[in-house]
């Protein structure tokens, strides 16, 4: 930092903003990442980070002991909240088709710092929900390996922890590492690394599987469907919301926590969390700005369908007080004679897990390219393209084996507590950032226009914010602790390698 620089321009070099004109500059660049992605292409990228084995196992808890029937209509919402995000989302791809999703749209339109601490978010997201994945499927590959008579070493089959959640502390378990979790995380960061078309191409063959499994179960459950399972449709109420842990209206469970289909959307909004990683890849697409919107709103549109529809077929082939919380698909059709299926639902679900754990840990290294571009992070490991492959393989291997380790040591519970809050939080941020833009570059060129602005932003912000409320206050204290971390190493790094600081002495507004 020039000592010459007087401390109030210090202080504008934290919420100094990277002008839209620097943003389209850097598109036209040779030190790119390949375009090669279409629209189908993205859109299954999508696809393949929201559906995951989940959408044949949360459903059954959600149903049973949230909803009700009702549920449906609890997707739907989670699914209007996501569409706000999307829309703003969609404009912000379209008009800067560069690397960095949220990351590069508040540094456009709220500053230096609130571009970090977004980044510092993103990594947060997904960083640790690839860990939490990577469990997951160490999990659900052990279970189908056992049924085949095939088992791993006590030692070998999970985290050398678990947690407690009545204590809320750690134990151990005897075991030294979860291999199968590092060893996929390994195999998926190897094909990350080879380049985005062979990922693209992985990535589809497996959404291609489960979306076609999850529409035979539709299919098939059609023809043993029951009106009479529907009633009563929303057993828990219409409502279910609560405020830092403290219930504002509806029913609670035995345990204190809300019911009812409001209830409901807030738990399986997190089943939506994924589309947003589309925009991470602008910069790989041959038309940023007809493709990325279509490969978000597209993602999502095909998602709600499927799990409004699977809910209803499921609820219907059983009363929802009689599903299964481990496995309610299976075990719906093997309740109807169709035990058969089970084979088919377990493929889909490892192919749902894997492509999920692709993208996430996809996306990731985009962020990080971005930020490494602007000067936040070491350009020469975070900001280095392959030669060949172009695609940023350093920050990849070492997304990897940071993953690999999360994975491999920590329990699910662990992973899934930390990743939540922060996808809202970058939800909230674009949508305001749209705002932002539209009144600070009115005149910018928007190959895709957000609706109905300033509705649909404000609409975004504040459904996010209702959710982000719902959740436990630990959450917020997780969350403020990893903010906390990011921005000690923005001070002591980010700030001082700034490109943006390096270029003038006050920097744009």
């Amino acid at each position: 930092m020039d000592p010459a620089v007087s401390p109030g321009a210090r202080r504008n070099r934290l919420f100094s903003r990277k002008p839209l004109a620097a943003l389209l500059e850097e598109a036209k660049g040779e030190d790119r990442l390949r375009r090669i992605l279409g629209p189908v292409h993205l859109t299954a990228l999508g696809i393949g980070a929201v559906i995951g084995a989940g959408i044949f196992v949360a459903t059954g808890a959600a149903a049973r002991n949230v909803a009700g029937p009702a549920l449906m209509l609890s997707y739907a919402v989670a699914a209007v909240t996501c569409v706000f995000a999307a829309l703003c989302y969609a404009e912000f791809a379209a008009m800067v088709p560069v690397a960095g999703s949220a990351y590069t749209y508040a540094y456009a339109t709220l500053g230096e710092l609130f571009a970090w601490v977004i980044g510092w978010d993103l990594i947060l997201e997904y960083g640790v929900s690839s860990a939490a994945v990577a469990t997951g499927w160490s999990a659900y590959a052990q279970g189908l390996l056992a049924k085949a008579g095939l088992g791993l070493p006590a030692a070998l089959a999970e985290s050398p922890w678990r947690y407690d959640a009545a204590s809320g502390a750690l134990v151990g378990t005897g075991a030294l590492v979860n291999l199968p979790a590092v060893l996929v995380v390994a195999a998926v960061t190897v094909v990350l690394v080879k380049g985005i078309q062979e990922s693209s191409r992985l990535n589809t063959a497996m959404v291609a599987v489960k979306v076609a499994a999850v529409v035979f179960v539709i299919a098939v459950g059609l023809f043993f469907v029951s009106a009479a399972n529907w009633r009563p449709f929303a057993p828990y109420g219409w409502t279910g919301l609560c405020f830092f842990g403290h219930t504002v209206a509806g029913q609670v469970d035995p345990g204190g926590k809300p019911v009812g289909m409001l209830a409901g959307a807030a738990i399986i909004f997190f089943a939506y969390i994924g589309f947003d990683a589309v925009s991470t890849h602008t910069e790989e697409a041959r038309n940023p700005q007809r493709d990325i919107p279509v490969g978000i709103v597209a993602s999502l549109a095909v998602c709600t369908v499927l799990y409004i529809a699977l809910v209803a077929v499921l609820t219907g082939m059983v009363r929802f007080d009689q599903l299964d919380i481990s496995a309610p698909v299976s075990l719906a059709f093997k309740a109807r004679g169709l035990g058969w299926a089970e084979g088919l639902i377990a493929v889909a679900g490892v192919a749902g897990i894997t492509s999920v754990l692709l993208v996430m840990m996809l996306s990731g290294p985009r962020v990080f390219l971005a930020m490494a571009r602007d000067g936040l992070l070491p350009k020469q490991v975070f900001g280095v393209v392959h030669p060949r492959y172009r695609t940023p393989w350093k920050s990849t291997a070492l997304t990897g084996a940071c993953v690999a380790a999360m994975a491999g040591l920590l329990p699910i519970d662990v992973l899934l507590h930390l990743t939540n809050i922060g996808t809202l939080l970058a939800f909230v941020i674009v949508c305001a950032a749209v705002l932002i833009m539209r009144r600070t570059h009115p005149g910018a060129e928007r190959p895709f226009r957000c609706p109905w602005v300033p509705v649909v932003p404000v609409l975004g912000i504040l459904s996010c914010l209702l959710l982000m409320f719902s959740l436990p206050a630990a959450n917020w204290w997780r969350l403020a602790g990893w903010l906390a971390l990011g921005i000690a190493v923005y001070f002591l790094y980010g700030r001082h390698h700034s490109v943006l600081g390096r270029g003038s002495d006050e920097c744009p507004s």
